[in-house]
């Protein structure tokens, strides 16, 4: 009669100290923290994964359990998160970062917040043009990243689906190499560390390994890769867009600004890297060193 409810008790608090011990495994990165059902199931819902070894998927493993503590996830409009649609945003948005580590996190620190939309989210805008008249206009959006957060993601769009419904490829991972959640990702990484306010221009900050020897000079020679691999796209899709040339492989919104070029470019290495080194090698080069990529040296 009386062991019964401390049993029952006993009980209670060993769940606790098992979900406790789970979140302290993922606060330190532990992969155990993801079971391992749930990770083969999220895995197998993105077929376009570039192939990795069991080491490298490992660390991948590692940075989404880090990356899950540390981000809040929510619904908008009556959506309801649950922890097969975390982890599929945690995968894709981790994946650039797997060779560099559990210190690239640091990347995603501006921001806490990310909601997912049941549908594309339209946001009311308002532009003052050169002439200084005020436009006031709604834009339908697939995602947004804000300096500070959170980070907008339309649920339909992460899994692949048009603006029409229609189904592009599986879990985002179109031809031209698109992927919403890695796109809006670069977009933080481009902003994290600068001044609030400060427009994300293409130029992220460059970790310390890329500023040896000289800062001033990787930095220069960073922007001038960007910028060189952005002339080109933007003649690519001229040559598609007025004379019916074929259309360059990387998407073409890449071409409205340097700072959409390298959110573009990211997407586009994550998902095809070989087909990126062929469109564009300096700036595949350029994105091997900043995310740690192994084959690196030989791409330099």
């Amino acid at each position: 009669m009386v062991t019964t409810p401390r049993l029952g008790l006993l009980g209670h608090w060993w769940r606790l100290l098992q979900r406790w011990g789970r979140r302290w495994r993922a606060a330190r990165g532990d992969p155990t923290a993801i079971p391992d059902g749930l990770w083969e199931h999220v895995r197998q819902a993105l077929p376009w994964l570039p192939a990795m070894e069991p080491s490298e998927e490992l660390r991948l493993r590692a940075l989404c359990a880090a990356f899950l503590m540390r981000k809040q996830f929510s619904g908008a409009h009556g959506l309801r998160v649950n922890d097969h649609m975390a982890l599929l945003v945690a995968i894709q948005a981790c994946l650039p970062l797997r060779h560099r580590g559990l210190s690239a996190l640091a990347w995603y620190d501006d921001f806490v917040g990310i909601v997912l939309h049941p549908a594309d989210v339209i946001a009311p805008r308002r532009l003052r043009d050169e002439a200084g008249v005020i436009h006031e206009y709604d834009e339908e959006l697939a995602g947004e990243a804000m300096q500070g957060g959170p980070i907008l993601l339309s649920w339909p769009r992460v899994l692949g689906h048009t603006a029409h419904g229609g189904v592009t490829a599986p879990s985002g991972a179109e031809a031209v190499g698109h992927n919403l959640v890695i796109h809006e990702f670069a977009h933080a990484i481009d902003m994290h560390g600068k001044a609030l306010g400060q427009a994300p221009d293409g130029c992220p900050l460059l970790p310390a390994d890329m500023l040896r020897p000289d800062p001033t000079a990787a930095r220069l020679r960073w922007r001038a890769v960007l910028h060189a691999a952005l002339d080109e796209h933007r003649r690519r899709v001229a040559l598609h867009e007025r004379f019916g040339a074929p259309a360059p492989w990387l998407d073409a919104y890449g071409a409205t600004s340097p700072a959409e070029f390298f959110a573009v470019a990211c997407e586009a290495y994550s998902v095809d890297r070989a087909r990126l080194a062929v469109e564009h090698p300096d700036l595949t080069a350029q994105l091997d060193a900043f995310f740690a990529h192994p084959q690196r040296s030989a791409s330099q």
